[in-house]
């Protein structure tokens, strides 16, 4: 696997070895599937020491690349220095700002779609300006981002040890090659929104089980006992809100964690809703012209996405097949959690941790829901899933956070003549090669006469 990402990383540029990158990348992912299923019928001892550092490695292999793959980076430092000159960024779309500050002017042409407000919240704002304050370039960002990245691997390992997981299954994130190139290559701030998740799970499932209420209390512990209750989920909803606020995507998590807490739902809302109201007020009012972009996202955008465009050519409008998959998305979302409260029988945890284990894998289910049903499918969407991977491994899921890499097949023509060609093929792949893995493995487990 190591020498797979070394000879990844000896690729000059990436976006004109997509074959190789794809090829390198199947290769790393088979591994992983092999480790999946040894995993199962044989013990792996890896230590969270040696995992961490074989993550560290790989990922260092690509923090000094120039981001190849992705030019959102440089709208990250765009904001992150407006920040930190003092401005806001929702005040006014890069292409409309004059005169323009010295450190800005160079970077004004590399932005995307300059004349769009940013789209970013403000927790993923404070990060920009985190990783520019480095040394003013993308590579403090990225830097920052590899380091949250790495801190995500170690809360994993911690999560499975609360949830009586092996720990090895930590590598089904932290070697997995989709992170290590969205992240160190390219510089996403999925990375962020995921490290703040896990936090959220950490909290949650770190709490100590509540007093028994039997047995009767002096007045100077109760206020104590209820102080400690209150306390946990309430940074737990500070934590989810920085996730909402570093992008919102993980907003389809919500109705999962609030069927798992029960009873601390209050205090994980007040914790939402404070930490919210802290990230938002000093952006206002401008933060309201983001509204527009969003808007302008939700109803154009579209990219890789193989249920869209099948619907699309069926019905002719892409605005109903955007309503209609959006539908389908919430029906199955909502389906899928009411079924949380009849699974968290299924393990041997105590009450709180095996709902919440259950939430997590409801959370993974549907974060593959929301995959294979957006019109816009660019391949660090998928970080979310293999972020939630060593809780709820399988290999079906371990090929669709490879097979949103052939994504990047756009970039060889765009690079070499400067043409960006969409086909449909693409997009059928990507979400059919999951699809082919659940059979393969089903198929495998019937012949080997094991339930599936």
């Amino acid at each position: 696997m190591l020498l797979s990402y070394c000879l990844l990383a000896l690729q000059p540029d990436l976006r004109q070895a997509v074959p190789e990158m794809i090829g390198i990348t199947a290769v790393i992912a088979s591994l992983l599937v092999a480790l999946l299923f040894l995993g199962d019928r044989h013990r792996i001892s890896w230590s969270p020491a040696t995992i961490l550092a074989v993550a560290g490695a790989v990922r260092l292999l690509f923090l000094f690349r120039s981001p190849e793959l992705s030019d959102d980076i440089f709208r990250y430092l765009w904001d992150g220095l407006t920040l930190l000159a003092g401005g806001n960024p929702y005040t006014a779309a890069p292409a409309f700002i004059q005169p323009l500050p010295e450190a800005l002017s160079s970077l004004q042409q590399l932005v995307n779609h300059p004349e769009l407000v940013t789209i970013y919240p403000p927790a993923a704002q404070l990060v920009f300006a985190a990783g520019a304050l480095i040394d003013g370039s993308v590579f403090g960002i990225k830097a920052l981002l590899v380091l949250l990245d790495l801190g995500s691997c170690a809360l994993i390992i911690r999560l499975l040890a609360t949830f009586r997981l092996p720990p090895w299954q930590a590598v089904l994130y932290a070697w997995q090659p989709l992170p290590v190139l969205e992240t160190a290559a390219s510089g996403h701030i999925d990375t962020a929104g995921i490290f703040f998740f896990l936090a959220t799970l950490c909290l949650l499932a770190g709490g100590k089980p509540a007093a028994d209420r039997s047995v009767p209390l002096t007045a100077g512990t109760v206020p104590a006992t209820r102080f400690k209750g209150f306390l946990r989920p309430a940074m737990a909803g500070c934590a989810f809100s920085c996730a909402v606020l570093v992008k919102l995507l993980p907003l389809i998590f919500l109705p999962g964690l609030l069927l798992a807490l029960q009873r601390r739902r209050i205090a994980f809302l007040f914790g939402i809703v404070g930490g919210g109201t802290v990230l938002l007020l000093p952006f206002l009012p401008d933060l309201v012209n983001t509204v527009g972009t969003l808007r302008t996202y939700a109803v154009n955008w579209e990219f890789a996405g193989f249920a869209f465009r099948s619907l699309r050519k069926a019905t002719g409008s892409g605005e109903s097949s955007r309503a209609l998959l959006a539908t389908l998305f919430l029906g199955a979302a909502a389906y899928r959690y009411s079924r949380l409260t009849s699974e968290q029988g299924r393990t041997s945890l105590p009450g709180k941790n095996a709902i919440l284990l259950a939430a997590v894998q409801a959370c993974s289910e549907v974060t593959c829901y929301f995959l294979l049903l957006t019109p816009t499918l660019h391949p660090w969407y998928a970080v979310y899933l293999t972020a939630l991977l060593p809780f709820a491994a399988g290999a079906a899921r371990l090929v669709f956070c490879w097979s949103v890499l052939l994504g990047y097949r756009v970039l060889l023509p765009y690079t070499i003549l400067g043409q960006w060609r969409e086909d449909g093929l693409t997009p059928a792949l990507i979400s059919l090669a999951p699809l082919a893995a659940l059979l393969t493995v089903t198929l495998v487990r019937r012949m080997a006469h094991q339930p599936d």
